[in-house]
């Protein structure tokens, strides 16, 4: 008799998810799935606002990520209005985008996944959590914590506010960074640098055991997308989509406001997140975020991240296996820190001049950046008053959505059996999800459906009925 297996709540992500795992009459999983339990209708109530009002909106969908949706947003903003900002605000706009690299990241490897990676995948439940990991490792800890207080610090300076930036705007950036505030900056990047030399050693010391504990597994071929820049590096603030496969061959490359020609929404089905899918091959799973950056381009000025991502690229499965988003994260926040100093250095990002003024000159536009998760893409309509008509919200855990499912279904695979099921075997099908670091209250914003299932079971299990509202 078939079964389902359900893991639930999800825990060590942001947002309310579940996992339900089907296993076949033979007791073998057959499809395992993330199901988002999150609604949040930002699609549908900015639908009126004025497009101005948006940076600010927009960022308050996420408390880890808000610098990412106000860029995305001022961009669409940009191109309403048909300006350029000036090339200190691009500069400023590039600071915070790598600045909330280094706090997310930074979040994710210590506080979600760390009680894993460094406690074991079958460790004792009530011990393998950041309280646990706090009492065992209070030093590992602390670096995290500081770790991400140095991304805040950063964001607070050039974006003003304590949590969301307030001087991000349609234009350019409200305020400049003057030469003490670019001081106080320059002056945490030693420590920083330090900091992630420290998470590095943390992986470089465990990454073995915790592979041989997640098993063979989590390794796929599929399209990586990623943001490039005209020389073809890495451009984390605009640019175009460029899609490669796992040696980094290019697939294809397109304007971001062409998107729609390579990618489609699906129908949520049984969960409120918006699965993606790539249009224009046989095999329409891709993947987004940080392993798939490493492959789709090269970093621009910062040696350090540049050595090690190409020492990345060189392991077996690197740019295949899903286990690698973690060291492609921290590989990421060194060349965070390393790109801020550069940009510091450049006497442009402390100009006065950063902010250009217009009017509504276009009725639709697209911003896209990279969000410490994967490319964000926001489409925005608006009227002659600059009032939105139409907003849709493209964001990682999305691009992400059908190989969540693919990896926890491979996770599954592996591990369990329908007679021998144990917590730590569970957990390790939670981590398939960990390790994309997904964020759920950036990824459901559908209108129009309440993504409710109701299914009807007999009395030996099997599905009668199912209907989707």
């Amino acid at each position: 008799m078939s079964q389902i297996v359900s893991i639930s709540p999800l825990t060590r992500i942001e947002g309310h998810a579940r996992i339900s795992i089907q296993l076949d009459d033979s007791g073998q999983v057959s499809e395992a799935r993330l199901h988002v339990q999150d609604f949040r209708g930002f699609e549908a109530f900015c639908v009126g606002r004025p497009f101005w009002e948006m940076p600010a909106i927009t960022s308050r969908i996420c408390g880890i990520c808000p610098v990412s949706h106000a860029l995305a947003s001022a961009q669409a903003g940009d191109r309403i209005m048909g300006v350029e900002p000036p090339p200190a605000a691009r500069n400023l706009r590039r600071l915070l985008s790598l600045a909330q690299l280094i706090l997310s990241h930074s979040l994710s490897f210590f506080h979600l996944s760390a009680p894993d990676i460094v406690l074991g995948l079958d460790s004792d439940p009530t011990e393998r959590n950041i309280v646990g990991l706090a009492r065992r490792f209070p030093e590992l800890i602390r670096k995290g914590i500081r770790l991400r207080q140095i991304g805040q610090e950063i964001v607070n300076r050039v974006g003003g506010g304590h949590l969301h930036p307030e001087f991000i705007v349609a234009g350019g950036m409200l305020h400049q960074l003057n030469n003490d505030g670019r001081d106080i900056i320059r002056g945490l990047l030693p420590e920083a640098l330090e900091l992630v030399g420290f998470a590095l050693s943390v992986w470089e010391e465990r990454c073995k055991i915790f592979r041989e504990e997640m098993g063979d597994c989590c390794a796929f071929p599929s399209l990586l997308l990623g943001l490039v820049d005209d020389d073809g590096c890495l451009d984390y603030c605009g640019g175009r989509l460029r899609f490669v496969v796992g040696s980094g061959a290019v697939v294809r490359e397109l304007q971001a406001e062409c998107y729609g020609e390579a990618l489609r929404e699906t129908p949520p089905g049984d969960s409120y997140m918006k699965p993606t899918e790539y249009l224009g091959g046989d095999d329409s799973l891709y993947r987004v975020g940080p392993l798939a950056r490493l492959s789709v381009g090269s970093f621009a000025q910062a040696h350090g991240a540049e050595r090690a991502r190409r020492e990345f690229l060189g392991e077996p499965q690197a740019s295949t296996s899903s286990l690698g988003y973690h060291h492609a994260r921290l590989i990421e926040m060194l060349y965070a820190v390393e790109r801020i100093s550069t940009l510091l250095d450049d006497p442009v990002t402390t100009d006065s001049h950063v902010l250009a003024r217009a009017g509504v000159n276009a009725f639709e536009a697209v911003g896209v950046t990279e969000a410490p998760r994967g490319t964000l893409i926001h489409h925005y309509h608006v009227d002659r008053d600059g009032l939105l008509t139409g907003v849709n919200l493209i964001v990682a855990t999305g691009h992400n959505s059908r190989a969540m499912d693919r990896t926890i279904t491979d996770i599954a695979r592996r591990h369990i059996r329908g007679d021998r099921l144990s917590e730590g075997l569970l957990n390790r099908v939670e981590h398939g999800i960990r390790l994309y670091d997904p964020c759920l209250s950036c990824a459901t914003h559908i209108s129009g459906r309440s993504g409710t299932v109701i299914s009807l079971y007999a009395a030996n299990g099997r599905l009668l009925d199912r209907r989707t509202s």
